[in-house]
């Protein structure tokens, strides 16, 4: 059989689950796979491989490779290896991202240039997948291309594709062929039109085409509206040709339990975990600002947990003990929540490679693998629906069959994707399906930690550690009347209530103060976004909301260091923060006067978006990146002239996307150039670590 080499590099599963699909779909076209993780380099060596090579790499951070990736990514960016390394490796790549961010797919980017860069060569055209619009958008036709692909690489190799794969190089004549072409949809247009919708423009042409994408043209409003559970024509009168249902690998038993003590750092054994009291909770905003913003203060005195401004750290964080408890009353087994939960690989199984979830450790209770270790609001996959349809019954079977076969891929971006519905949505919404438990232990992720970034310095607060977060609140999908919460604010919200409100807390028997509570957290390797080594350059800081968080860490930080080298030279430092009313929730207000006071911050600029000015019933529109270009020249001259640092922190959707492009304006305008110019030395401040972004979607 003509086998193939494929790698996967993931962060969050993604790229994995989208390996593991390439894989099983490989046999059904006469291919064997040989799949592995690109971190496990002692299984693959591409020195030696001459089979062709299939990628599926994910991107993480700004525009980072996944931390499964760093190795290879540092082994194969030697610059001491020859410019025909991978002269003889041919390969397709499957890059994944999502084009609010900045860096889009770069993960894929990083690694596709530099095999070309080493002289490896595509049979297949790269294909990048944006999760802003679906991934399966790209990834799907991709895969049902990269079989032509492969066939016609193994015709090219006259005929040596036989059992055990070994390929010489091609000849001369197959080495100029051009790699197949996956047909893959324009998404870029698909993107840049929600883009124009969210920005609030209203051409006439936008709107019509965004309405078609959301299936939302009048015509059909009128005719008939479609919903999650609920299909109109043509669709819910299509002869459906679903996927195949994915293979079961799962033997699930529950044993009565021990009773040993369950810790929740067991869910992550590859970091280090720290449980540490909360020793401090401060409301920022009023109550009647739209989010409530709470700061809080760990102790980690009596732990080896160290940071710098600007370094991030992980909560450890449970789902939500109601949305478990429904969870288990939906598969019926409440009277078992407590029963230890004993998994094996079914002797049967046709899944190949099949291996116990790594994210579900031995020996716990039902409710602790549902609480601490699977992800149950991720959004479903296709596959996942399908294999829900083998449990449901009637219209519940149908619709779930539509909504993960192609014909149905509108929809699913519609009210699965984009509404993030979860698994207790699609129970309730779907009263007929009554999965196995093993289907979910198959199907959920793992229950990621949440990133969030130090709001502290320790030369200011020595023992301590401060992060700012919003509460996250949101309408269920399904019954648009129940508020939830998000998976970590929502939680962290509860575990500060008593300390919040003093007069709620409730006292231990012996008359004594409550103990703190104590959350787990676990440090994140990222090491970019920190003050320059030299104290003397200039630094602009851009972070609306709780954008401003490692700012302070900044701010304070510099503080202490004037206060130690009071005869050192400090380059300015310019705060561009924003928020929706002055009164309500500008965040650090006092901090940052005090700071502007002493001369550490020495240009603060603040706009507030939502409130009129004084005899006006509207206001203008105001953001950072306006108060960015009114300062044009000041910007300019920091970045371009003084040799100047900027770092932007918050939202990717909207503010650092606008942000950036008023950087190339104000560079285009200051410096008399074109914008495409513009950008290039914009881009150039990125290789040089001197435009930095620390932010999320």
């Amino acid at each position: 059989m003509r086998r193939f080499l494929l790698l996967y590099a993931t962060q969050q599963g993604q790229a994995k689950a989208i390996a593991e699909e390439i894989c099983e779909k490989a046999f059904v076209h006469g291919f064997s796979a040989d799949l592995h993780c690109i971190s496990e380099s002692d299984k693959y060596d591409l020195k030696t491989e001459t089979a062709p090579l299939v990628v599926v790499v994910s991107t993480t951070g700004t525009g980072d490779p996944p931390d499964t990736a760093r190795k290879f990514v540092k082994k194969i960016q030697d610059k001491a290896l020859p410019v025909d390394f991978f002269a003889h490796l041919r390969y397709g790549l499957l890059g994944l991202g999502d084009s609010e961010y900045t860096y889009f797919c770069n993960g894929g980017k990083i690694i596709d240039k530099r095999l070309q860069e080493l002289g490896a060569q595509h049979f297949y055209a790269t294909g990048h997948a944006d999760d802003c619009v679906g991934l399966e958008l790209v990834v799907e036709p991709w895969i049902d291309g990269l079989w032509a692909a492969l066939t016609k690489h193994f015709t090219s190799t006259r005929g040596k594709e036989e059992i055990n794969g070994a390929l010489q190089i091609a000849s001369t004549a197959s080495q100029r062929m051009d790699p197949v072409k996956p047909e893959l949809p324009h998404i870029e247009s698909r993107v840049e039109l929600l883009r124009l919708a969210d920005s609030g423009r209203r051409d006439s042409e936008v709107q019509e085409q965004n309405a078609m994408n959301r299936g939302q043209s009048s015509a059909l409003i009128a005719e008939s509206e479609p919903s999650l559970t609920h299909s109109v024509p043509p669709l819910s009168q299509a002869s459906l040709n679903i996927p195949a249902l994915p293979p079961e690998y799962l033997q699930v038993h529950l044993h009565e339990f021990l009773g040993q003590e369950e810790s929740r750092a067991s869910v992550t054994p590859v970091d280090p975990v720290f449980q540490v009291p909360i020793s401090k909770a401060v409301q920022l905003t009023t109550d009647d600002a739209i989010k409530t913003t709470l700061l809080v203060e760990l102790d980690i005195s009596k732990t080896d947990f160290s940071y710098q401004p600007g370094d991030a750290f992980n909560v450890i964080c449970p789902n939500s003990d109601s949305e478990v408890q429904h969870l288990l009353q939906r598969l019926r087994l409440t009277d078992r929540r407590e029963h230890c939960v004993v998994l094996k690989i079914k002797g049967d199984t046709k899944k190949k490679g099949a291996a116990l979830p790594q994210h579900i450790p031995e020996g716990r209770s039902l409710q602790f693998i549902l609480t601490w270790c699977l992800e149950i609001r991720a959004v479903p996959k296709k596959a996942m629906l399908r294999a829900l349809a083998e449990h449901a019954a009637g219209p519940d079977r149908r619709r779930l069959h539509e909504l993960c076969s192609r014909p149905g891929a509108a929809d699913y971006s519609r009210f699965v994707r984009d509404a993030h519905t979860g698994l207790l949505d699609l129970l309730l919404a779907f009263p007929s399906c009554q999965p196995p438990l093993a289907l979910l232990l198959e199907h959920l992720p793992k229950l990621q930690p949440r990133p969030y970034s130090c709001a502290s310095s320790n030369l200011s607060h020595p023992g301590k550690l401060h992060f700012v977060f919003n509460v996250v609140e949101f309408l269920s999908p399904t019954t648009k009347e129940v508020l939830r919460r998000g998976v970590c604010t929502g939680w962290l919200a509860t575990v500060v209530a008593s300390i919040l409100r003093p007069d709620t807390q409730v006292s231990p028997a012996e008359g004594g103060p409550a103990p703190a509570p104590e959350i787990s957290i676990s440090p994140r390797t990222t090491g970019f976004f920190h003050l320059p080594s030299d104290p003397a350059a200039p630094v602009i800081m851009v972070g609306p909301g709780t954008g401003i968080a490692p700012f302070i860490g900044f701010l304070q930080h510099r503080e202490k260091l004037q206060e130690q080298h009071p005869e050192g030279h400090f380059g300015a430092m310019w705060l561009f923060f924003g928020c929706r009313h002055k009164e309500r929730d500008y965040l650090f207000r006092e901090e940052l006067r005090h700071f502007y006071k002493r001369g550490i911050l020495t240009h603060l600029k603040v706009s507030f978006s939502r409130d009129a000015p004084v005899g006006e019933e509207e206001a203008p529109v105001k953001y950072v990146q306006d108060n960015m270009w009114l300062h044009s020249k000041q910007v300019a001259r920091v970045l371009l002239q003084e040799s100047g640092y900027i770092y932007v922190c918050g939202d990717a959707k909207n503010m650092a996307k606008d942000v950036n492009d008023t950087l190339v304006e104000i560079i285009s305008k200051e410096t008399g150039v074109e914008k495409l110019e513009a950008m290039k030395t914009l881009a150039t401040l990125k290789e040089e670590k001197r435009y930095l972004q620390d932010i999320w979607s």
